[in-house]
């Protein structure tokens, strides 16, 4: 009797990173027992998230199901896919696969998190296939604004899945050979189950231009300029700084790298041979005094406007070893991330104000994007040919745009998905259907310094309060053992007004808590109580007086 076959499960997709904002990305794959992990990166503070310094996905689902994960898998060496594996690592230890640079980039950050004899990495390039489990994955060459970036296929018992990543479509790359669309059709023909597909430039008409462009616009600039050429771009971009020193050697200038993620990866990338520079043509920043402005090049970090990132204390002059003028022509070889424009532009109007002549991507071509435009989106999903497609990485408006690309490609709306957060997609196997099934627990890890989630909503909510409305503190001193005010209550204020030029209410302050002291411990009321009558009492007096409600925070000191 023939044996009986078993019936293949259904493919899980789970999308807890890099759905709806720009950053974060983290997408995990599922077949019964067994689960792989695509990127893991952070993202940054939005503008209300007071005193926070980084964003990370919530990985609470995946530290339920440690047994199950095989394996970690990066696209590329970004800080939005594997900034955020130094923290969830921690937690979430399993071999971590990616190319030569992804891996010597992340092995950089282990170092600083003391983590680098704790963690299995494990070096792939382009045409490998790692199996784990029921999962077997595929590198595939892709182009990016960073070497050795790859898009995954990805093949479990339910159907092939290919996750493009960051991409774009680079006839003339800097270095390497250009993406791999030859193995994209062979996918295609195979049958490819799903395709989730990068979002980022799906608004952008066209193709995204070679980064060759950049060198162009590159050598008009230093062509002939006698002054002091300081250039800002991505610290991961690492052929962009190429070509700056391409540039430098070929008008006999010396090159000064600045900035701690700077000079981390470009250590790292010559180190794997990702690039070359003469030894001769580096100098360190206290050697720059000693050649004119035409002998020399900065390449720093700041292209995003970073508060504490080399150029901008350059611009506002808190930088120890550069000071900026008249001799200076800066170059800021990037374009703003949605919202950091504000920041971009006051360091370009500060440089201005210091009679620096300023060039940037609105006025010169100086910098072009490492993700696919429309024509590109297009194209590589006519050699897919998936037969369901999710647009992934981005904000929800470029997932939307992205979705209305595959419908004009002729893709069903019906087999169209837009992941959100959390959200358990199923696919059967074949692609016979696909359905969000449930949700499982996702959000934001916020990152204050040293501490990882201990800064909550109620936490924000009292920054974003002391911040807007300030703070009133009511010190009461209290006879411990009879229960009575030793003197008048003293009252402090930051941020709200200031007390000298507004005796008067403070006095009304002074006389509501004092009277608030004696009624209540008259009637026996304990310490935790009268803190909260005082706090009702004054705020009622204070937006009385003023309209405004800031922070009462009442002490009680039993003397």
């Amino acid at each position: 009797m023939a044996k009986k076959q078993k019936k293949a499960s259904n493919q899980k997709i789970i999308f807890l990173g890099g759905i709806g904002e720009i950053g974060k990305n983290l997408t995990v794959y599922e077949y019964e027992d067994d689960i792989i992990i695509v990127d893991c990166g952070l993202g940054f503070p939005d503008e209300d998230m007071l005193g926070i310094d980084l964003v990370i996905p919530d990985v609470g689902y995946l530290e339920k199901n440690i047994d199950k994960i095989r394996g970690i898998f990066i696209t590329h060496g970004h800080e939005d896919h594997i900034g955020a594996l130094p923290y969830i690592l921690k937690t979430v230890n399993v071999p971590v696969y990616g190319t030569s640079l992804s891996l010597g980039i992340l092995e950089t950050k282990l170092i600083e998190h003391r983590m680098e004899k704790t963690v299995d990495l494990v070096s792939c390039k382009a045409g490998d296939v790692v199996k784990l489990g029921a999962f077997s994955v595929e590198f595939i060459r892709v182009n990016h604004s960073i070497a050795d970036a790859v898009a995954f296929a990805i093949k479990s018992p339910a159907g092939i899945y290919v996750h493009s990543g960051d991409f774009k479509i680079d006839m003339t790359p800097i270095q390497g050979e250009m993406i791999d669309l030859t193995r994209f059709g062979e996918l295609g023909k195979e049958g490819v189950t799903a395709f989730l597909c990068e979002s980022t430039n799906a608004e952008r008409p066209g193709f995204t231009p070679t980064e060759r462009k950049v060198g162009a616009s590159l050598e008009q600039i230093f062509k002939g300029c006698k002054k002091r050429i300081v250039i800002a771009t991505f610290s991961s971009n690492v052929h962009r700084v190429q070509q700056i020193v391409d540039a430098s050697k070929k008008h006999k200038r010396k090159v000064c790298i600045i900035g701690r993620s700077m000079v981390n990866i470009v250590s790292t990338a010559l180190k794997l041979g990702y690039m070359t520079i003469a030894e001769d043509m580096l100098i360190d920043v206290d050697e720059i005094k000693k050649y004119r402005p035409d002998q020399i090049t900065l390449i720093t970090t700041g292209s995003q406007g970073e508060s504490m990132s080399a150029l901008y204390r350059m611009a506002f002059g808190t930088h120890d070893k550069v000071k900026l003028g008249i001799e200076d022509l800066v170059v800021i070889s990037a374009h703003p991330i949605p919202g950091n424009e504000k920041t971009v532009g006051n360091i370009i109007n500060e440089l201005l104000m210091k009679q620096v002549e300023v060039v940037y991507d609105q006025v010169a071509e100086v910098h072009v994007s490492g993700h696919a435009c429309q024509e590109e989106i297009k194209m590589l999903t006519a050699l897919i040919k998936p037969r369901f497609f999710i647009p992934v990485h981005g904000e929800y408006k470029h997932l939307k745009k992205n979705a209305e690309l595959a419908a004009y490609m002729g893709i069903p709306n019906h087999n169209i998905l837009i992941p959100e957060l959390g959200k358990v997609l199923e696919i059967e196997p074949k692609g016979r259907a696909a359905v969000f099934s449930s949700t499982v627990q996702s959000g934001r890890i916020l990152i204050d310094g040293l501490g990882v989630g201990d800064v909550g909503s109620i936490v924000l909510r009292d920054r974003r309060h002391l911040s807007e409305d300030g703070l009133v503190v009511v010190v009461c001193a209290v006879d411990s053992s009879d229960k009575f005010l030793l003197s008048d209550p003293e009252i402090i204020s930051r941020g709200f007004i200031y007390v000298k030029e507004s005796e008067q209410m403070m006095n009304e302050v002074k006389a509501v808590a004092a009277e608030v002291c004696e009624v209540c411990f008259d009637h026996g009321y304990d310490v935790n109580s009268v803190k909260n009558q005082i706090k009702d009492e004054v705020s009622k007096l204070l937006y009385q007086k003023t309209k405004r409600r800031p922070m009462v925070l009442p002490l009680i000191m039993c003397v």
